[in-house]
C-alpha cells in the first residue's frame, strides 16, 4: 500500500500497539533488478512487516543528478507496492530518511552491503529505542547504474 507521510504514522503505531516487528528500508529504486529483488525478499524475512521509504523525483535528481530518476516516483511507487515482500511504501522529499525513521520507529532497519552499519542515515533512533540496524549483503554485478550503462553502450 502507498501511504503518506501523515497515513504511515498511524499505521506504524498500530503495527507497535499489535507487537508487529516492523523492518525499515529506503532508496530509489529506479530500475527495480534482481539485486533489488533480494535485498527487499531478505529484508523482509527480519520482521513481519517491511516499510519502504522512497526518495522522491526531486530527492533523486538531487542525490543522482539531472538524468535521474528514469521512472517517476509514482510509477515506482507501484512497482514496490506490487512485490511480495513490500507492504508499504511512503514517497519523502528529503535527501535522506531520517525524518520518516523518527517518525515510523521501526525495530529493524537495514541497507545494502555498501554501508556500513554506523553510517546507516536513523541507526541513531533505532539502536536508542533498543533496535537492530543490519548492512544486508548485496547481489554482485546487479546494480541500477551497470544497467544503464549497459544500455547505453548497445
Amino acid at each position: 500500500m502507498i501511504l503518506t507521510r501523515e497515513e504511515i504514522v498511524g499505521i506504524a503505531q498500530n503495527l507497535h500497539d499489535a507487537d508487529r516487528k516492523i523492518v525499515f528500508t529506503n532508496g530509489c529504486f529506479d530500475l527495480i533488478h534482481r539485486g533489488h529483488i533480494e535485498y527487499l525478499n531478505n529484508a523482509k524475512k527480519l520482521g513481519d512487516i517491511l516499510i519502504i521509504g522512497l526518495n522522491s523525483d526531486e530527492s533523486v535528481r538531487r542525490l543522482k543528478g539531472i538524468d535521474r530518476p528514469l521512472n517517476y516516483q509514482q510509477d515506482r511507487a507501484v512497482v514496490l507496492d506490487n512485490l511480495k515482500s513490500v507492504d508499504y511504501v511512503c514517497i519523502f522529499d528529503e535527501d535522506t530518511p531520517y525524518e520518516l525513521i523518527k517518525i515510523i520507529q521501526p525495530d529493524i532497519l537495514v541497507k545494502g552491503g555498501d554501508w556500513a552499519v554506523q553510517d546507516i542515515i536513523g541507526s541513531d533512533i533505532v539502536l536508542a529505542l533498543g533496535g537492530k540496524v543490519k548492512s544486508l549483503k548485496f547481489v554482485e554485478g546487479k546494480s541500477t547504474t551497470d544497467i544503464i550503462e549497459k544500455i547505453k553502450n548497445l
